[in-house]
């Protein structure tokens, strides 16, 4: 696989992995996209991502997909940023779109840009 894909193994899937997420980890919001992270040293080095629309924002699926999809892409172009010496570093992270208007792809590509930054800032 290439640096630039985003195989089902970078997915954060596990419900125990997704609960110490969300009870452990560290958020922040920059617009549109409020963000979790969980950063643990022992781990094997590798970046697992969750993509979330909830309903509460976009009602008609379509549009949650649209939404996910801009930011799966986002992420799988700028996830090299999370990496040192060209190894990923050990990081559980949750994106969660949390506005009620359909933004465009360049506003959520920054926002991740923003995002990934200000976590390899904080490691």
């Amino acid at each position: 696989m290439g640096p630039h894909s985003l195989p089902r193994t970078e997915r954060l899937r596990s419900f125990g992995a997704i609960r110490r997420l969300f009870e452990n980890g560290e958020s922040g919001f920059v617009y549109p996209l409020r963000y979790v992270w969980f950063a643990e040293a022992d781990e094997i080095p590798s970046a697992e991502v969750l993509f979330s629309v909830p309903k509460k924002f976009q009602k008609r699926a379509n549009k949650r997909n649209l939404q996910r999809r801009r930011m799966k892409e986002a992420y799988r172009l700028h996830k090299t940023i999370l990496g040192r010496d060209g190894q990923p570093v050990a990081l559980d992270l949750a994106l969660i779109y949390s506005t009620k208007e359909i933004t465009p792809y360049r506003v959520i590509d920054h926002a991740v840009q923003k995002i990934l930054g200000q976590i390899m800032a904080r490691i």
